[in-house]
């Protein structure tokens, strides 16, 4: 028996040259050279920017000054307590409803992209243009569309964004309705992994479809569904167009966000804006968010695995 042992050879400049390293280089330049200038330099000049007094134009350093009027400012409160609110609202209802309607959608069996394409469509609709529509709809007048279709039902009109209660519910409902089109295409593309045996061992075993559903489909969707979840959450501490378009922040400021303060701190407080305190709240919602992230999937990855 002849023993073949290979001995790995030691990489050298010279070899990589060999091995078409250089051209590689070469092709994957410019895709550094972009993705540095317009995506890293920004991250590095925000971060300078935190330590800075700043009108864009002239600057000088003031360390942790920036933070310490961040961290001092009463309506930081607000806002992060705003912001938790509106995530926790679009997860309980957000969240589950794109899975639901999904799965729902898979189980029909004609017509399903005419069902797909009307799911899709709000996601289609400009941002803007779908808040300035809700907006509308939102009317307090007893002439408003939601309050003329809750009429029919005898409840009385709603105020509903002029209402400190009822406003940010109202803009997570708008929220959850602009952006589930995403999941729900997302959730079908995935179902289409599960494989057809196991729903067959659940039919032979007499499962109903909740339980087909719940012991078969949500095992399958683990890993999209961690996915999904640690992206929603994300986006959610980080909304902006409802609250700046619906409210402005308003009424009392109940619908105030993280980051409506942001825009607050750099076009609105004083003349050329406070762009450093600006940036140092960003820095820290990142840091923050990052933080989050990293936590999330050390402890979903075993799950996400299994």
């Amino acid at each position: 028996m002849t023993i073949l042992t290979t001995r790995k050879r030691k990489r050298t400049p010279a070899t990589w040259l060999r091995g078409g390293g250089l051209w590689n280089l070469v092709f994957v330049a410019p895709m550094l050279v972009v993705f540095g200038v317009f995506s890293w330099s920004p991250i590095v000049q925000s971060f300078v920017m935190s330590f800075q007094k700043t009108n864009l134009i002239t600057a000088h350093w003031v360390g942790l000054d920036n933070f310490v009027n961040v961290l001092s400012d009463p309506l930081l409160g607000t806002a992060l307590i705003n912001t938790l609110y509106f995530a926790v609202l679009a997860l309980l209802f957000g969240f589950p409803l794109p899975i639901l309607l999904a799965v729902l959608m898979s189980e029909v069996k004609r017509g399903k992209g005419v069902y797909s394409a009307l799911a899709y469509l709000p996601v289609v609709i400009p941002p803007v243009i779908a808040v300035l529509l809700w907006k509308f709809f939102y009317d307090a007048s007893p002439t408003g569309v939601f309050n003329t279709i809750i009429s029919w039902a005898g409840i009385p009109p709603q105020p509903w964004i002029q209402n400190a209660m009822s406003a940010m519910p109202s803009l997570v409902l708008e929220a959850t309705w602009a952006g589930a089109g995403g999941s729900i295409i997302i959730y079908l593309a995935a179902l289409l992994s599960v494989p057809p045996e196991l729903y067959d061992a659940a039919e032979v075993d007499g499962a109903s479809i909740w339980r087909k559903i719940w012991h078969v489909t949500l095992p399958q969707l683990r890993g999209v569904i961690f996915i999904m979840l640690i992206l929603q959450v994300i986006a959610t501490s980080q909304v902006f167009l409802e609250p700046f378009l619906f409210t402005a922040g308003g009424p009392a400021n109940a619908t105030i966000t993280v980051l409506l303060l942001i825009y607050r701190y750099a076009f609105q407080n004083s003349l050329g804006g406070n762009y450093g305190e600006a940036t140092a709240l960003s820095v820290m919602l990142a840091l923050f968010l990052a933080a989050l992230s990293f936590v999330y999937f050390k402890l979903t990855e075993r799950w996400s695995n299994n």
